[in-house]
C-alpha cells in the first residue's frame, strides 16, 4: 500500500513509519521539521530508499500536500503543533497548524480518488475534565479546556464530516500522554533538561499532584496497527492509553533516581486554578480502553514502567 505520513519525522510519526515499513508499505513522509527531525527517519531512507521518501513541506500549503498525496491510498495525519501551554503557542499558530492544516489535507484527499482512509492522531484533551473516569469514547459533552484540545476536537469534526460527505473512511485515535525514544516534548523531557542545567534543584510546574495516564510508544504503535486492521465503521474512534496513572511528583522522583542524582530539591510553582501546571492543563486523566482491548490489544507497560523506560532511553541517548 502507498501511504502518506504527515509529521512522519516527528516522535510518534516516525515510529508509525517504522511500523509501515515492516508491512512493506511505500511511505511518503511530509514534515516541515518544526518539531520533527530527519535523523528520526534517516535509517529508513538509507535502508529502503525505494520504499521511503522524505518531502520537506508544510500541511498548510496545498501544493505541498497535493504533491505528497499523489499516490497515497491512506493518510496518517500526525502533523500538529503539540504545545498545550498557551504561552508557548499562540491561538493563531494553533489554529493554522492544527485545524487549517487538517482542512488542507482533507480538501486534497477529497480530490484524490486513490485516497480512501485517513488515520488521525487526536488527544485525550478533547474530553476536557470529564465527570466519568475512566472516560469512554462515547462520553459527552466534549468540553476541552485548552486551545490545543479544542483544535484537535475541531479537526475530528472536520474529518468526520469529510468522511461522510466524500465517501472516505476515518480512524480517530484519542491518545493519552505517549512517551518513549525520540520524544523531545513533555514533562519527562523537560525534567531531564532542567536537571542537566541544575543538578541540585528541580522545578515542577503546578503542585505536583497532576495525575495522568502515560503510554509507551511500542504499545501505542501496536494499538494503531490493530485499529487500522479492525475498524469497520465509516468513522471509528478509539481511546489509546494505559490502564493506570502516575502523578507529576512521582515522575520527577523517577527521573532523579534514573539520573543517579542525590539531594535534589523539588520546588513547586504552585500552579494555577487548583494546582495545574498552566492554564488549560487537565489535572486528572484516565481513558477507558475497553473498546481496543476487546479487539485483542492491551498495553504491555503501565504508566510507571513507561516513564522508567523513557527516562533510561533519554539518558542513554544524550
Amino acid at each position: 500500500m502507498n501511504v502518506l505520513v504527515t509529521g512522519g519525522a516527528g516522535f510518534i510519526g516516525s515510529h508509525v513509519c517504522d511500523s509501515l515499513a515492516a508491512y512493506d508499505c511505500e511511505i511518503t513522509i511530509l514534515d516541515n521539521f518544526s518539531v520533527g527531525s530527519r535523523k528520526n527517519v534517516q535509517h529508513l531512507l538509507e535502508r529502503t530508499p525505494q520504499k521511503a521518501k522524505l518531502l520537506g513541506g508544510d500541511c498548510t500549503n496545498p501544493v505541498h500536500v497535493k504533491r505528497a498525496l499523489a499516490n497515497a491510498e491512506m493518510i496518517f495525519h500526525f502533523a500538529a503543533n503539540p504545545e498545550v501551554r498557551l504561552e508557548l503557542s499562540d491561538p493563531r499558530t494553533c489554529f493554522r497548524q492544527n485545524i487549517y492544516a487538517t482542512h488542507v489535507i482533507l480538501e486534497q484527499a477529497m480530490k484524490n480518488p486513490k485516497t480512501r482512509t485517513i488515520i488521525f492522531a487526536s488527544t485525550s484533551t478533547v474530553y476536557g475534565e470529564p465527570e466519568v473516569m475512566p472516560t469512554p469514547e462515547d462520553y459527552a459533552p466534549l468540553k476541552p479546556i485548552s486551545l490545543y484540545g479544542a483544535s484537535k476536537l475541531a479537526s475530528e469534526a472536520l474529518i468526520s464530516a469529510y468522511a461522510h460527505t466524500y465517501d472516505k473512511k476515518a480512524i480517530i485515535l484519542r491518545l493519552a500522554n505517549t512517551i518513549g525514544p525520540r520524544s523531545q516534548h513533555g514533562v519527562i523531557h523537560d525534567f531531564t533538561e532542567k536537571l542537566r542545567n541544575n543538578t541540585k534543584q528541580l522545578e515542577i510546574l503546578g503542585d505536583g499532584t497532576q495525575t495522568k495516564s502515560y503510554l509507551y510508544i511500542d504499545d501505542c504503535i501496536k494499538a494503531i496497527e490493530i485499529a487500522c486492521r479492525t475498524a469497520k465503521k465509516r468513522v471509528e474512534i478509539y481511546n489509546v492509553g494505559s490502564e493506570d496513572q502516575i502523578n507529576v511528583k512521582d515522575i520527577a522522583k523517577i527521573v532523579i533516581e534514573e539520573t543517579k542524582l542525590k539531594n535534589v530539591k523539588l520546588t513547586f510553582t504552585g500552579g494555577v486554578n487548583g494546582g495545574r501546571g498552566w492554564i488549560g492543563d487537565v489535572k486528572n486523566m484516565l481513558l477507558d480502553i475497553t473498546k481496543l482491548k476487546s479487539l485483542g490489544w492491551k498495553p504491555e507497560f503501565n504508566s510507571k514502567q513507561a516513564v522508567e523506560k523513557t527516562v533510561k532511553t533519554l539518558i542513554q541517548n544524550r
